[in-house]
């Protein structure tokens, strides 16, 4: 009896340990507690391993609903998936890839936590917005929020919940292949886009299953690779740093951004991976940024071919002190990380920071709650390409598209009894206008020019390619292969134009020519293209120009001769639909360009917002001692800004007038035209005298404005501090006295101007 009742009681000890524990670990699930306690009491349960597994990201590496890898790479990162040393992938998509990726994370480790699954969604997951450059055209900053909302809502249907964007890199060099992928030269503009969309992407509420992390990349200063050649060196001053750069990523965080990625290029001589200045000092001290950063993909391993680092092991040391969070495909972390924290030469703390910055971000996204929270089969067969997402994408492709020219007004085109040729391989393609940056796209899902302009029926349409742009079949990773011989399409396109009323003829590059490696050192139209263009005016001077490009090119001779110029960019889905109710006139466009358009190659970097020299203009006649080029103009071909309309717009009665600390500028805008339009009215300001010499115009405000034919409003803006002022060079925000000018219109070169003071 007494065995048998201290076996009872020996039970109910061990029962009660047990329901203990049980209660315990449950600690770091229950969503009653905190964010923070959470977190807290997961990691005091986490091995060094497990930590650090958190900070290792691997890409997808076999399908996952298949075969279990049994050699190999794979399966080195299956063995280390089980094990819980794999705390994100990337390019794993579709609900049941996902769900089966993140069972092995949830049900097979020890502690079960969940991964953060990311994709390059960048301009859209399947269904396509235009590039993001192309919808930085539209200045419409509510439409640009809404496309990533849209983005976020297809890509969360199928699994994700991280995006590698937005792009937030300034860039001045069209040769650049990646502008394609940002919001152009300004940095104003720029941080009102990477605001917008980082608002698009996650929302208010992260735990929302139709809301995605956002990624605030490159920092920093990636879009100022030297002569625009990708992952090129970095070399800027302080006042470039503070005023031009870092801005948009400031923006990213006043936006509630939760992940930052470093970039490939090297800053002041130190690679940005491995940049402690950048990522600790700036990023995480001075801009209290509690997030964690994310490597681009093998730019710990990169600073060893940089010269940085003498081997992998060293690579991860300069990488962690710096506060590089995660690791993205250089197998650093995972393999060298815990060898470096066992021989002291790294403080487990660092650890434990980037590993809680991860973590933290995961409970925001709900998955320790519900990991399968965007696995819902249902949910991604009814959103994928859905109505809505359509016609969102639809809505931003309009809104993008910029008329550089309309002489004697051929546009819009008459909707009935016209003979209209349509001329070049790209009004006929389907793959073509995704752009670049379309991972999930499938081909030939876009709507053709073709296509777009068959909806309307009142005129006789002929068709033909003249010359094909790329041989074979473009792809992701390799070279565009250009048509440069064969010309056997010319004289059918001749003959079609010929006795045409107006010839539409759709140029530019292929999708694959701009993006990520694609760097160009000319930017003229690639091919043959050229060649027909002037070979087909020879026949009929009545074109219209419909271009689709990733970048600005040099379009010299086009301005000079071709009546009618439409940057259409490469608008994703709907672009041949949204190009032609542009053509026939139910949509005015509205866009105005958001980086300069050069005469020639040879004026880059451009950009509107240059500073003065000591010897800005001409001194007097013939003398050649001033800031020019012999062959060329200084300024752009088309500006920063500029976009017309199929109305006008008159300004007058620019006033500035004091109000306590800030200065309210107002302005009348009135539509002088026949016919209904939207203008981006543009405020510029200049900052005449300044301890640090400031640009001879910086955009600090726009607003979009619709009129009425002879509709006259009052456009109000204010300029406070923020506005401004600058970044010294140690890096302080100051605002100082002196006379400022500013300028409004529409474009950052047509304006009127006057000027205030402010006094000590």
């Amino acid at each position: 009896m007494k065995n048998f009742i201290k076996l009872i009681s020996t039970f109910l000890v061990l029962l009660s340990v047990f329901s203990c524990q049980e209660k315990d670990q449950l600690i770091y699930k229950n969503q009653e507690l905190s964010i923070e306690e959470r977190v807290d009491d997961l990691m005091s349960r986490m091995t060094l391993e497990e930590k650090i597994g958190q900070m290792n990201q691997y890409n997808g590496f076999w399908n996952v609903t298949g075969p279990s890898p049994i050699q190999g790479d794979a399966a080195k990162k299956y063995k280390d998936l089980r094990k819980g040393y794999v705390g994100s992938m990337l390019n794993v998509r579709g609900v049941e890839e996902v769900k089966a990726v993140q069972k092995i994370a949830v049900e097979e480790t020890r502690l079960g936590i969940p991964l953060i699954i990311g994709f390059d969604v960048i301009h859209g997951y399947e269904t396509l917005s235009p590039i993001p450059l192309a919808e930085a055209a539209s200045w419409d900053l509510e439409a640009i929020q809404k496309s990533a909302e849209m983005a976020a809502l297809e890509a969360s249907a199928v699994g994700i919940n991280w995006t590698f964007a937005p792009m937030v890199d300034v860039s001045r060099d069209a040769r650049w292949g990646r502008v394609m992928e940002g919001a152009g030269e300004d940095t104003y503009l720029g941080s009102k886009i990477a605001y917008a969309r980082v608002k698009g992407f996650q929302g208010d509420d992260l735990s929302k299953e139709n809301t995605i992390v956002a990624c605030a990349k490159h920092f920093a200063g990636y879009g100022f690779a030297e002569s625009g050649r990708d992952y090129n060196t970095v070399d800027v001053g302080t006042s470039t740093l503070y005023n031009i750069i870092f801005p948009p990523f400031q923006a990213s965080i006043e936006a509630g951004v939760k992940t930052f990625m470093n970039s490939f290029n090297e800053l002041n001589g130190v690679p940005a991976t491995g940049n402690k200045f950048l990522q600790r000092d700036v990023l995480k001290r001075d801009w209290n940024f509690d997030g964690f950063v994310v490597s681009d993909w093998g730019s710990i391993a990169e600073m060893i071919a940089h010269g940085h680092a003498k081997d992998l092991s060293h690579a991860t040391e300069i990488a962690i002190k710096a506060g590089s969070d995660m690791d993205m495909e250089s197998y650093a972390y995972v393999d060298e990380l815990a060898k470096l924290v066992k021989s002291g030469k790294i403080q487990e703390t660092l650890i434990d920071d980037a590993a809680k910055r991860i973590l933290k971000v995961k409970f925001q996204l709900g998955l320790f709650d519900d990991p399968y929270k965007y696995c819902n089969k249902e949910r991604e067969e009814k959103t994928l390409g859905s109505k809505e997402i359509m016609d969102a994408s639809l809505d931003i492709a309009k809104k993008s598209i910029v008329l550089l020219k309309n002489d004697d007004n051929i546009l819009p085109l008459k909707k009935e009894g016209q003979n209209i040729a349509v001329i070049g391989a790209l009004a006929s393609d389907k793959t073509s206008p995704l752009g670049s940056w379309r991972i999930a796209a499938k081909d030939s899902t876009a709507v053709s020019v073709l296509e777009g302009l068959s909806v309307y029926k009142g005129n006789k349409i002929t068709y033909a390619k003249g010359t094909e742009l790329v041989l074979g079949t473009p792809d992701f990773t390799t070279e565009v292969k250009i048509n440069t011989t064969d010309k056997s399409g010319f004289a059918e396109a001749k003959s079609i134009a010929k006795n045409a009323d107006v010839v539409i003829m759709v140029l530019g590059e292929h999708g694959f020519q701009s993006g990520e490696g694609r760097s160009r050192t000319e930017l003229d139209l690639p091919g043959l293209q050229q060649e027909l263009l002037e070979e087909v005016y020879k026949v009929n001077t009545n074109i219209v120009l419909v271009l689709n490009n990733g970048r600005p090119l040099t379009l010299g001779w086009a301005d000079a001769h071709i009546p009618s110029i439409l940057e259409c960019w490469q608008l994703g889905t709907q672009s041949g639909n949204a190009i032609a109710q542009v053509l026939y006139g139910d949509y005015n466009p509205s866009g105005k360009l958001p980086m300069s358009f050069p005469r020639s190659v040879g004026q880059l970097p451009l950009y509107y917002n240059y500073k003065n020299t000591g010897r800005p203009t001409l001194p007097g006649k013939d003398i050649v001692f001033w800031s020019h080029y012999q062959d060329e103009k200084n300024s752009a071909l088309y500006p920063f800004g500029h976009g017309l309309s199929y109305t006008e717009f008159a300004y007058e009665n620019l006033k500035v007038k004091q109000e306590g600390k800030n200065f309210v500028v107002k302005i009348d805008v009135k539509n002088t035209g026949k016919v209904t339009g939207k203008e981006v009215v543009q405020m510029y300001i200049q900052d005449v005298f300044a301890s640090v010499t400031r640009p001879v115009k910086e955009l600090k405000g726009f607003k979009m404005v619709s009129l009425l034919p002879n509709e006259e409003k009052t456009i109000k803006f204010t300029l406070s501090d923020k506005e401004l002022g600058f970044y010294n060079n140690q890096g302080n925000f100051v605002v100082e006295p002196g006379k400022f000018k500013v300028f409004i219109g529409g474009s950052s070169q047509t304006v009127i101007e006057t000027s205030f003071e402010i006094y000590e």
